[in-house]
């Protein structure tokens, strides 16, 4: 990330300009970008301070106020999806989130939802190669065992007698 000018050059920017040149002419003569010059006279006229914002450090999330609505809907409806708890909000309090900014919230504050794996494996034969190779095909009496990497989907029609 860029460092910000040194408050020194910024302090000599500020003056040229106020010896009357333009920003422009400023800019060309420190070799700094005319955006620089413009965005540091207007943050002086408006702040009356030369030294740069702060760099980084933690943004609030406009959600934190209202961490007790969203994790009491959670625990009343556990299955509940990010859409209907987007829309719950507006309703309750007017704030306008995105789901994809409630799932990352939620994921922030503790709470995640993992989907449980499927309970009953393919009824033809597994459709893992690496399963299969590990010896765990199919027990179907009625199919007997299938081919390696072979599904319903991809096992071929059968020949005609």
């Amino acid at each position: 990330m860029p460092k910000p000018y040194s408050l020194d050059l910024r302090e000599r920017v500020v003056s040229f300009v106020q010896a009357g040149h333009s920003r422009r002419a400023a800019a060309a003569h420190f070799r700094v970008s005319p955006s620089f010059v413009i965005n540091l006279m207007t943050a002086f006229r408006a702040r009356g301070a030369l030294a740069p914002k702060a760099l980084g450090g933690w943004r609030h999330s406009k959600l934190d106020p209202h961490r007790v609505f969203i994790l009491r809907r959670v625990a009343e409806k556990d299955d509940i999806s990010m859409p209907e708890l987007a829309g719950e909000l507006k309703a309750a309090s007017g704030v306008k989130a995105d789901p994809a900014s409630l799932s990352r919230w939620l994921i922030r504050n503790g709470l995640s939802f993992k989907k449980k794996p499927s309970g009953e494996p393919n009824a033809i034969g597994p459709t893992c190669v690496r399963r299969a190779r590990r010896g765990r095909l199919n027990d179907s009496l009625r199919w007997g065992p299938s081919r390696i990497g072979w599904s319903s989907s991809t096992k071929p029609e059968p020949t005609p007698r």
